[in-house]
């Protein structure tokens, strides 16, 4: 459906039933499939032959939902993995190995910070971080003879930093190496990086994609668009055969459009079997269906509750792209002209103590782990998700001691205004 808008493909891409078949996508709750043949199966373990024989690899309702995604990011090929910290690992990991190294953009997630950091250090991969913001020689600077990957995310979280995809993809393809870019927070609703230059976008389905908190998840995305045989010496994975296929070399068999995400499920998923349950995935493909109306309305509600805390006296600072004066406000504007996402970032004056309080008297925004949910959150992020960062790499990450991130959900936005009011009475 790629001549259809993205509120149509958010409703109808990746699965279009046939006569008398389930107009829902069915959930295929199988471990396995029967063939007639034992030829029959042997095809698919050469790869020869399309269709399914163990859900550890690949599952039909995982298959319709990751095309409905790929879809809608404007790639040729998805997968769905068991989180979308599985999906940054495997499409990482997919073109790394002992001895790579990586280029990441120092504003992400603190797990992915600590995937890349310190995780993915104990296989022989290294990376440097650089700012967001740097320049472009500074960049250029980053990158090492063994570089095989650029990471970044569109919308930092919690920093809320808005990465320049264009400045990022330019060093990224002047060394020969893909982009890879987490476009977790804005959607491809708000921001389709493959557009801007991005190779492979990834996902935590949980988040937005989800929306309602009921099914981790990820989903990795080619742009199809990455030659890899142009580069063959710096991914052999893609490029030379694969004995544990019968020689297969990926890139020659399934070309630009099928070669990263057939190597990723053939031999990642083969062998570490992230998979995402299809009741998951049914989930997450209802979720997709009302992404287009959900996220104008996180949109929305979260450019009025950043407004009101930034004229609020007890708030020292308030990052959300959407506010004209915000650092990165006019890149936002560039990449995503229609909001980016319901996030809002800010500090009370009392520091950790004053968030402490504001937290715990808030009745509608409950504290989770979580974010990008139809129900108001908020978190400390240096106590809970970042706390294994040193203050140094808090900073780096933009990630200040005593931050509060609220994810603004459905509600209305007059209800979340005077409930912060109310909270922030408390201090």
């Amino acid at each position: 459906m790629s001549d259809y808008r993205i509120n149509t493909k958010c409703v109808q891409s990746g699965y279009r039933p046939g006569n008398g078949e389930p107009r829902q996508v069915p959930i295929i709750q199988s471990t396995t499939f029967k063939y007639d043949t034992g030829e029959e199966m042997g095809k698919l373990f050469d790869l020869e032959a399309p269709g399914y024989f163990y859900t550890r690899l690949q599952n039909p309702t995982n298959d319709y939902v990751a095309a409905k995604i790929a879809d809608m990011e404007g790639g040729t090929a998805g997968m769905l993995t068991s989180s979308g910290q599985a999906a940054n690992f495997f499409a990482l990991f997919n073109i790394c190995e002992s001895g790579s190294h990586i280029v990441s953009s120092s504003a992400i997630y603190g797990g992915t910070f600590n995937l890349i950091s310190v995780t993915m250090a104990k296989m022989g991969i290294t990376v440097t971080f650089v700012s967001p913001d740097c320049s472009e020689e500074e960049l250029d600077a980053a990158f090492q003879e063994n570089t095989r990957a650029v990471f970044g995310e569109t919308i930092a979280n919690p920093a809320l930093t808005v990465l320049d995809i264009e400045k990022f993809a330019k060093a990224a393809h002047k060394h020969g190496v893909p982009l890879i870019v987490d476009n977790t927070f804005p959607t491809p609703v708000h921001c389709r990086p493959i557009e801007w230059g991005a190779d492979i976008v990834t996902h935590s389905t949980t988040k937005y994609m989800d929306g309602h908190g009921a099914g981790v998840g990820g989903a990795i995305v080619d742009s199809g668009k990455f030659d890899w045989m142009a580069h063959a010496d710096k991914f052999p994975g893609l490029t030379t055969p694969d004995e544990s296929y019968h020689g297969i070399t990926y890139a020659e068999k399934f070309g630009l459009g099928g070669a990263f995400i057939t190597k990723c499920t053939a031999q990642l998923m083969r062998d570490f079997g992230s998979i995402q349950s299809p009741q998951n995935a049914f989930l997450l493909n209802m979720g997709l269906e009302s992404l287009h109306v959900r996220m104008p309305r996180h949109v929305e509600n979260a450019q009025a509750v950043a407004e009101y805390l930034q004229a609020h006296p007890k708030v020292s600072s308030v990052t959300y792209s959407g506010l004209p004066g915000d650092k990165y406000y006019e890149i936002a504007q560039k990449y995503m002209p229609d909001g980016g996402c319901g996030v809002v970032c800010f500090e009370l004056k009392g520091g950790r103590e004053a968030a402490g309080k504001f937290m715990n008297s808030l009745r509608l925004a409950a504290i989770e782990t979580h974010v990008a949910d139809a129900r108001t959150c908020c978190l400390n992020p240096a106590t809970t998700t970042h706390r294994q960062l040193s203050e140094e790499q808090l900073e780096a990450a933009g990630v200040p001691a005593g931050l509060v991130r609220m994810s603004c959900g459905l509600e209305d936005k007059d209800d979340l205004i005077d409930d912060i009011r109310q909270a922030l009475e408390q201090i």
